[in-house]
């Protein structure tokens, strides 16, 4: 019997010959034309054993097209658009692909941190004033040397460990928050552990969140949490938007407290009216906000490289589950 893997999206790859090439002439594959799942052709739907998501979401309704599936492979790390109840009720294995974009992550979150911390966005926007800003250097709460702070990271998962290593690479001292790892990790990695959300906060002078976003992640970092680091912090996210509280951050950034923030991810993706705040005020530039404030449209991930491995891994991941008794990657129903 033949199986059937759809990819639905519309640009999601450019061909399937890399995907063919992995699949092998056990598996046919679809490539899909259209913006959405109501307007895919449900012929298509009714074959499909595999489907392949990038983008879009995967509701309960969508799942009534397709009843032959059997399992999904999300092209990327995060799941919190995929409805895992529904999945779970018609017994549909989930994947993901943890580990195609690790170290592209990692560096972003790293570059964004950099350039805040270094003043390097502060002094490009003040040297291209009109006139320009007088040239000489100049005391800023965000800029002082990496050596002196303490750098936390929320998640100490494959990319929150690259940041770790990282950060210790340019003498930070680290510490980080993760209820879910054993204890030793810290000691292998040659940083502090909190015990606490809050305790890691308190020492903090520049966070990074590398959490996947759950129901126990969602909305983490609010007005308190922000309010708990150390005067002058700069924070920085590029793993999901909610995770993060933006009406908190321009709060304390308005007030101080915060000095900077580079920002990947929103908490809708991507922005529609009303924007956040903290939003419409960037792209206002808003004077205060000058050289405090960098955002990239999920960015972080992408290089040739990663998106060749997203194609690669996602299709060894679904050929493992349709085609063999080794799976990999799974999400099990409890990991939210």
């Amino acid at each position: 019997m033949t199986v059937t893997v759809l990819y639905p999206e519309e640009r999601q790859i450019p061909d399937l010959a890399l995907e063919q090439e992995i699949f092998g002439p056990e598996v046919r594959l679809i490539r899909g034309t259209k913006p959405n799942f109501a307007q895919l052709d449900r012929a298509e739907c009714a074959a499909a054993d595999g489907l392949m998501i990038m983008r879009w979401a995967l509701t309960a309704a969508d799942l009534d097209r397709f009843p032959r599936l059997r399992c999904v492979v999300r092209m990327g790390v995060g799941y919190d658009k995929l409805d895992r109840r529904a999945l779970a009720e018609r017994n549909i294995l989930v994947c993901n692909v943890p580990d195609y974009g690790t170290t592209e992550v990692a560096d972003h979150a790293m570059a964004l941190a950099l350039t805040l911390r270094r003043g390097i966005l502060l002094h490009h926007e003040l040297q291209r004033r009109d006139p320009p800003a007088p040239w000489r250097s100049f005391h800023h709460p965000m800029i002082r040397r990496l050596g002196m702070q303490t750098f936390g990271i929320v998640g100490l998962g494959r990319i929150g460990t690259a940041v770790a290593l990282r950060a210790k690479a340019f003498s930070f001292r680290v510490v980080f928050y993760d209820p879910y790892l054993p204890n030793g990790v810290e000691l292998a990695l040659g940083v502090d552990r909190a015990a606490s959300l809050e305790e890691m906060l308190r020492q903090t002078d520049t966070l990074s969140i590398h959490a996947p976003l759950t129901p126990e992640t969602r909305d983490l970092l609010g007005h308190a949490e922000l309010g708990l680091l150390r005067p002058g912090a700069v924070v920085v996210n590029d793993a999901r938007g909610p995770i993060l509280d933006l009406d908190a951050l321009l709060a304390h950034m308005k007030s101080g407290h915060i000095a900077a923030a580079g920002l990947d991810v929103l908490p809708v993706e991507p922005p529609v009216e009303p924007v956040p705040e903290l939003l419409r005020l960037y792209r206002a530039r808003e004077p205060w906000l000058e050289g405090r404030l960098v955002i990239t449209p999920h960015a972080a991930w992408l290089t040739p490289e990663s998106e060749a491995d997203t194609r690669r891994k996602s299709a060894e991941t679904m050929r493992a589950a349709l085609l063999t008794n080794r799976t990999q990657n799974v999400i099990t129903p409890e990991m939210y």
